[in-house]
This record gives C-alpha cells, sequence and structure tokens, in this order.
C-alpha cells in the first residue's frame, strides 16, 4: 500500500500496522527479546548475540526506532538501546484492544 493511501484508515489502524510490520521479522523479534532480558544493549552486543553482520543488525534498530519501539542514548561512541516503555505500553494496548474485539462467533456462517 502506497504511503498517500494511509488517509483511507483510522489512525488506530494505521498505528497498530506500524508496529505490526516493525515487529514481523524473526531479528526484530530477538532484538527486543535481547532488549527486555538485558535492560539496554549496546549494537555490538546485538552483533554477537544474535549472530547477524553490524549493517544488518543497524537496519533492523533503525526499523525499530522509526517505529518507536526502542529508544537509544549516546554514550561515547556508542549507542545504548533500550526498550521505549510508553510505545511498548502503546504497542500492548493496541494490540490487545484488536484481539479483545473479537468474540467466538457462533452463528452457522462461522463454523
Amino acid at each position: 500500500m502506497g504511503v498517500t493511501q494511509t488517509h483511507l484508515f483510522t489512525e488506530e489502524q494505521n498505528k497498530i500496522a506500524q508496529m505490526a510490520k516493525a515487529i514481523a521479522h524473526p531479528a526484530r523479534i530477538a532484538i527486543l527479546q535481547h532488549l527486555i532480558k538485558t535492560n539496554s544493549c549496546i549494537n555490538g552486543d546485538l552483533v554477537m548475540e544474535i549472530g547477524l553482520a553490524q549493517a544488518t543488525i543497524s537496519q533492523h534498530l533503525r526499523e525499530l526506532k522509526e517505529a518507536g519501539l526502542i529508544q537509544g542514548s549516546i554514550e561515547g561512541t556508542r549507542v545504548n538501546y533500550c526498550i521505549h516503555p510508553e510505545n511498548w505500553t502503546m504497542l500492548r494496548n493496541l494490540f490487545q484492544s484488536f484481539f479483545e474485539s473479537y468474540s467466538n462467533c457462533t452463528t452457522p456462517s462461522c463454523t
């Protein structure tokens, strides 16, 4: 879908889609899991932990940061990454609301 078509959808629909896209890669899930486990991490640590090239890790970190799921603070020549707490809570709430909006269909057309 082109960027220009996002106006057809609600802000919530666009936000859910943006965040779902950001986490829709196993390397990004691994990065997020490592950040959750360690509470913060330097890019080089992720390279060693996950086993992907530095450039690949950096690309995944950029995607996660653009989606607002992580944040980074500069420490000398390094960037220390961690989960963005407010946006992580927002992600959880958006997905929880989305999934809870479904109630088991009991009509014959659903079965």
